[in-house]
């Protein structure tokens, strides 16, 4: 199979534009997903295209920040990893069960709640700094795990939800955080691409260079970064994700 030279612009402007916000705030998801599906590819196809084209980026901010990983109070950083591990699994396992009818009807609601995460993220991490407990027992191991099977079916908004739980596990210094969610996320994402190549359900064509273009794009956002403002980068991330999810919405 070969692209055409729309299509294959389309997509690499895409995985560029996505590796430079992923490395900024995450949300790459909102523009690879609707790119690769307006190509041509299958809903279900394109979540995992598309998370397989950003996994360089996930483990090249993973070794980034592997100086300042630290586990929450009450767990190790392995039994994090382990735990990263099989949510990443179960959420690709039941990704490729998911039809691609039923995943059409699923991605616009997934693409609101994202959107709205993006939007109220700064205030969520807020409130849950102020209500933290600090203790990775049972039901933080248990908060890893939900998040982490999020993360496995659908990519979009995954870094604001893990930033919101490691809060909630009294994880209050953001380098340490970032660093755990670069971790998990790297684990996660290896884990589902596993899984989706073994179920088949990546199209291959589309991935060398969307790879490359989210690679190039990671190491344009870390200049970037340097001089943007965050908030301006949030609010163009937030108005992507609205119009996103209305043009899904209307499908």
């Amino acid at each position: 199979m070969t692209l055409e030279l729309f299509d294959l612009a389309l997509i690499v402007i895409a995985a560029f534009v996505a590796g430079i916000i992923n490395a900024l705030a995450g949300g790459g998801s909102f523009l690879t997903l609707p790119a690769l599906v307006f190509t041509g590819v299958p809903p279900v196809a394109a979540n995992a295209t598309g998370t397989a084209a950003l996994l360089p980026g996930y483990l090249a901010s993973a070794w980034a920040y592997r100086d300042l990983i630290q586990a929450p109070r009450g767990m190790t950083v392995l039994g994090v990893v382990l735990i990263g591990t099989a949510g990443g699994a179960v959420g690709a396992l039941l990704l490729l069960a998911t039809s691609n009818e039923a995943f059409r009807v699923i991605v616009p609601w997934l693409l609101l709640f994202a959107t709205l995460l993006f939007a109220f993220g700064p205030r969520l991490n807020q409130y849950l700094a102020r209500r933290s407990h600090g203790t990775g027992g049972f039901w933080g191991r248990l908060g890893v795990l939900g998040v982490c099977g999020y993360g496995g079916y659908f990519n979009g908004g995954m870094g604001i939800v893990m930033l919101a739980m490691f809060r909630l596990l009294g994880v209050n210094d953001l380098n340490v955080a970032n660093g755990l969610k670069n971790l998990l996320s790297a684990v996660l994402t290896l884990m589902a691409v596993v899984i989706y190549a073994w179920g088949g359900a990546i199209s291959w064509p589309e991935i060398p260079p969307m790879a490359l273009a989210a690679v190039l794009g990671g190491l344009a956002g870390a200049r970037i970064g340097r001089v943007l403002p965050p908030a301006l980068l949030r609010n163009g991330i937030v108005v992507v994700g609205a119009v996103t999810t209305v043009l899904f919405f209307l499908q």
